[in-house]
């Protein structure tokens, strides 16, 4: 019976930060190309629902385009047609396409 000498290499030891160091890049990708953009978009749409004003031409989430009748906090009255009014939520709005101009 042949024994072969076994040789036993090493193995190198590897520190809790370099194991972790692919999560935390992980992470770092994810908020700035998802988290951060998202919350960019969302600012920029309160701010464009705070500065909403009666007579502002605008468009709903569902296509609608009317213009604004009346502004009671979170509900928006639009008028889409001489007769034809419906109350919305504010934040159903998506866009405003032109402001008042006063």
């Amino acid at each position: 019976m042949d024994l072969f000498a076994q040789t036993t290499t090493p193995v190198p030891q590897v520190s809790p930060f370099g194991a972790l160091l692919p999560l935390i890049l992980i992470f770092f990708v994810f908020y700035f190309l998802l988290i951060l953009p998202q919350q960019k978009k969302q600012k920029l749409h309160k701010k464009m629902l705070d500065a909403l004003k009666e007579g502002d031409k605008v468009i709903t989430v569902g296509g609608l385009i009317g213009e604004v009748e009346k502004i009671k906090e979170e509900i928006v009255t639009i008028k889409f047609k001489e007769g034809t009014e419906i109350d919305i939520l504010k934040n159903a709005i998506s866009q405003v396409i032109n402001k008042k101009k006063e």
